[in-house]
C-alpha cells in the first residue's frame, strides 16, 4: 500500500514539474505585442520633390500602417515654413477611390519627419502618392507597395503551434516512459 502511495506521489511530482517547465517555456516563447514586425522600409529614397528632398518609409501591414516621410532641404537652400505633406493611397486595381491622409510633423533632432497612419483593407499592390505643397512650390512622387498580413505569413501557424506541440511532446514522452517503467517492473517481478 505504501509503495502505491509513493508511486502516485512520484507521478504527481513529475507531472507538476512538467507543468511548471511547460509554463516557463510558454512564457519565455511569448513575443511582445508590437505595431509591426521589423522596421519600416523605404519606397522613395532621397527624391527631389518641389523645394525638398524626401524619403518615404512604410510598413504596409493590412489594417493600420504607419508612414514616415523624412524631409531635407537641398544643399544651399532652406525648407519652406509652410510645408504641407499629404499621402494618397489607392489600390493599383482601382477598385477603390484614392484616400488622402494628412500628416503631422515632428522634429527629430534637426531632421524633419512627417508621420501618418493609412489603412490597407486587403493584401494587394497599392499606389502610394506623396503630395507636397508650399509657397516655394509643390510636387508629387509615387511608388507601389504590397500590403501584407501582419505577422510571418504562412509561418504563423507553425510558430503559434509550437507551445502546443511542446506540451504534446512532453505528454507523450511521459506516457512512453511510464509504459517502459511498467514493462521493466513486470519483467523484474517475473
Amino acid at each position: 500500500m505504501s509503495s502505491l502511495i509513493a508511486r502516485k506521489s512520484g507521478i504527481a511530482r513529475r507531472a507538476a514539474r512538467a507543468a511548471c517547465f511547460s509554463s516557463v517555456l510558454l512564457f519565455l516563447s511569448v513575443m511582445p505585442a508590437q505595431a509591426h514586425n521589423g522596421p519600416p522600409f523605404p519606397i522613395i529614397t532621397d527624391q527631389h520633390v518641389g523645394p525638398c528632398i524626401v524619403s518615404l518609409w512604410i510598413h504596409p501591414d493590412i489594417g493600420t500602417s504607419p508612414i514616415f516621410i523624412l524631409v531635407d532641404a537641398p544643399p544651399g537652400a532652406a525648407l519652406p515654413k509652410d510645408l504641407k505633406i499629404q499621402i494618397g493611397i489607392q489600390p493599383v486595381s482601382n477598385r477603390l477611390a484614392e484616400v488622402v491622409y494628412p500628416t503631422t510633423i515632428e522634429d527629430q533632432r534637426g531632421q524633419l519627419e512627417y508621420k501618418t497612419n493609412v489603412e490597407f483593407d486587403q493584401q494587394e499592390f497599392w499606389r502610394v502618392r506623396l503630395i507636397l505643397a508650399s509657397s516655394a512650390g509643390g510636387g508629387e512622387a509615387a511608388a507601389q507597395v504590397e500590403a501584407t498580413p501582419y505577422g510571418y505569413g504562412r509561418w504563423d501557424l507553425l510558430l503559434f503551434a509550437l507551445p502546443f506541440l511542446a506540451v504534446a511532446f512532453l505528454f507523450f514522452n511521459g506516457v512512453a516512459k511510464r509504459r517502459r517503467l511498467r514493462k521493466l517492473r513486470m519483467q523484474q517481478a517475473a
